[in-house]
């Protein structure tokens, strides 16, 4: 990993030859990855149990804690990512069984979220592969196409206040309660949800018993719902950017989807440490096997491509409003922009 010089030949737009480079990047450190756990656990744990003391001094106190645990949810999350991709330890049994005790804490059920992220990456920015793991997205065509009430339910989908506040909430509380998309694939992912689901339910109800119901919505619901809208938001901009790439399967390139329909999200540095870094999502596209505290060594290497599909923090509200597919100038537009196309 010495090498920081660019291969002879290699583009920064030449996706393929650029997975041989990244490939030198993805061995994980065993006393790294125990370490990001710990100051990870450990002060979510912290916070938590100190916004339950301050709930008698008032709950002006004990909410901002709760929401500053919500940071470390959000990381939680990150290294269950990494564990469902095999980056996080080398060997497989590590990052299957950290990746399910996490998945109790993110309420995502691990091996039923394994493999529809598999299937998002495999086919990230294919227009005849869309539905899962993704964010619903049509066509200008495809939406013209539709009735009152399909452009209605599509247009209240990809409203901001139902895309990173009711969805979030239904996705993490409600959806991930069955293995959706896998429900007729075998017993596998219904044991992997039903699991989740009673370890859940059981340290729920422990901590209940311990401070009460009342404590406990008070603290984890704000908890909950903040991370869930973060981690929404995140999945978001990763891929809906005015210049991602879409294409039908006959046009369309794996590794071409992989560098140059994931952002490159630059976020100010305290937001990287507790994104986990995921904001690098090009090069996690191209290489997912990379543990996510060397992406920042790969782009330090490679600076060339700190500039593909960058997104600074304040781009990327700009995003929100980008939400038809236009395959004639091939880039996301708005509903008005499609609009005035017609």
């Amino acid at each position: 990993m010495g090498n920081s010089q660019e291969p002879a030949g290699v583009a920064a737009t030449d996706a393929r030859a650029w997975t041989q480079v990244l490939a030198r990047y993805r061995q994980p450190s065993t006393g790294r990855s125990i370490v990001e756990i710990a100051i990870t656990v450990l002060p979510l744990a912290a916070l938590w149990a100190l916004a339950w003391a301050t709930l008698d001094i008032g709950y002006w106190l004990a909410l901002p804690l709760a929401l500053a645990a919500a940071g470390f949810l959000v990381r939680l999350f990150a290294i269950q990512h990494d564990c469902s991709h095999g980056a996080f330890f080398r060997q497989r049994l590590a990052n299957d069984w950290i990746g399910r005790v996490v998945s109790v804490a993110t309420l995502t059920p691990h091996d039923v979220w394994r493999r529809t992220h598999a299937t998002h990456h495999a086919s990230t920015g294919n227009l005849d592969r869309r539905g899962l793991g993704d964010v619903d997205t049509l066509t200008v065509e495809e939406y013209r196409a539709r009735g009152f009430w399909g452009r209605l339910r599509y247009r209240v989908y990809r409203h901001p206040l139902f895309m990173f506040g009711v969805a979030p909430a239904y996705l993490f509380i409600l959806q991930h309660r069955l293995p959706v998309g896998l429900m007729r694939d075998g017993w596998r992912p219904w044991i992997s949800t039903m699991a989740t689901n009673l370890a859940i339910a059981s340290i729920a109800a422990l901590l209940i018993w311990l401070v009460g119901i009342k404590a406990f919505l008070l603290i984890h619901l704000p908890i909950l719902l903040l991370s869930a809208s973060v981690g929404v938001w995140l999945f978001y901009v990763q891929h809906q950017f005015e210049d991602t790439i879409w294409a039908n399967d006959g046009e369309w390139n794996l590794h071409d989807a992989a560098l140059h329909g994931s952002s490159h999200y630059d976020l100010p540095a305290f937001l990287r440490w507790f994104t986990c870094n995921i904001g690098v999502h090009h090069v996690h596209h191209l290489c997912s096997r990379i543990p996510y505290y060397r992406l920042p060594r790969v782009l330090r290497d490679h600076p060339e491509l700190r500039n593909v599909g960058r997104l600074t923090l304040l781009q990327s509200f700009r995003c929100v409003n980008l939400v038809l597919w236009d395959e004639t100038e091939r880039r996301l537009v708005s509903f008005r922009e499609a609009r005035a196309s017609r």
